[in-house]
């Protein structure tokens, strides 16, 4: 309930100036959450066969843990049917061009730095905000409608709590799994979600091919910017046979897959194991330095952490102290139909001077 009572009081905060579009809002067309997103879900398809041949382009910002502006730069991503499509990156120290071919195989090919998490997930950000088919559909997923905020609502939100599968059994939802996935009543256009802590607004919707398309999306933990892109392209193409084919030095990709699965099927995640109590640095208690470090953690076929970064920290000190002692943390390998496979997790660590 607490978490609810936060989230519905900083709407109106969040989206300054939304209210006036939203007050002559007409009902939403059911209260039945599944009935809705099923509506919502079309506008939101960017790999059914009816489009046609399209580009987009947009330009893309990193912050550090202070919410300063880091690195920019570019996405550019084109589409010619469901299995045949290109993204390219470019920042300064960094490019990455990954290709779908006709045979549906994935490859790409990487030079200088690795990308970030939210670099790496920036087509999902613009192009498939809405929860895994998958997930909907496997029975994991207990949904609620709540309209926010309360007395004077401006927001139709689905409120979805995932049921982990550890080894072949649902488990009860923990606190803090409830994702928010607000739509303007009116348009139902997707204006905001909230999930793990991080909050996405999207903005100045357009709609191209009678789908929805934020060209300006911000990702913030605790009103805290972590990411924001901003599209400055979106464009028909008559595609080049030739920027889709992979060069010969290209990379079979191995795919890591979100635990929450995707049309394919569903991933099996493995039970913790063995976990390391983060240590309150002493200087952060002197300072009263508290709250919750949201890392994001690749977990290899070995059940180990093989890479973690910091997507928000209340300090960076905080921050240090959680990466050390996730790192060391174990799991049982994750399934995906039976088949060990390396997966992206979001964990949260809240340091708590109360406790």
């Amino acid at each position: 309930m607490h978490l609810v009572v936060i989230f519905a009081l900083t709407l109106t905060a969040l989206l300054p100036g939304f209210g006036q579009t939203a007050a002559n809002a007409k009902p939403v067309p059911t209260k039945d959450p599944r009935e809705l997103l099923a509506s919502v879900a079309p506008f939101y398809d960017f790999s059914s066969p009816e489009l046609k041949p399209w580009h987009m382009k947009a330009t893309y910002q990193l912050y550090d843990l202070k919410g300063n502006p880091t690195e920019q730069g570019t996405w550019e991503y084109w589409w010619a049917s469901p299995k045949v499509h290109r993204s390219t990156w470019t920042r300064a120290g960094a490019e990455y061009t990954s290709w779908s071919t006709s045979e549906g195989a994935p490859f790409h090919k990487e030079s200088g730095n690795p990308l970030r998490y939210f670099e790496r997930n920036i087509s999902e950000l613009l192009l498939s905000p809405l929860p895994a088919r998958g997930v909907l559909d496997s029975g994991r997923m207990k949904l609620a409608l709540k309209m926010l905020p309360p007395g004077k609502p401006e927001l139709a939100c689905v409120v979805t709590t995932l049921q982990w599968l550890v080894d072949g059994k649902l488990q009860a939802p923990s606190s803090g799994m409830d994702s928010y996935y607000c739509l303007d009543p009116a348009t139902l256009a997707l204006r905001m979600t909230y999930s793990h802590e991080l909050t996405i607004q999207f903005s100045e919707i357009v709609k191209t091919q009678d789908r929805y398309l934020a060209r300006q999306i911000v990702v913030t933990e605790n009103k805290q910017k972590l990411f924001s892109a901003s599209v400055q392209i979106i464009e028909r193409v008559q595609p080049a046979d030739a920027m889709f084919v992979p060069p010969a030095d290209a990379t079979l990709e191995r795919l890591v897959p979100s635990p929450l699965g995707d049309s394919q099927g569903s991933v099996a995640m493995g039970s913790l194991v063995k976990a390391t109590t983060p240590v309150y640095p002493s200087f952060s208690k002197t300072v009263h330095e508290q709250g919750v470090v949201v890392l994001v953690a690749r977990i290899g076929t070995d059940g180990k952490i093989h890479d973690l970064e910091v997507l928000g920290s209340p300090s960076p000190l905080l921050a240090e102290s959680a990466v050390d002692s996730v790192k060391k943390w174990e799991y049982k390998p994750s399934l995906m139909n039976g088949v060990p496979v390396e997966v992206d997790i979001i964990v949260k660590v809240t340091f708590n001077l109360d406790r």
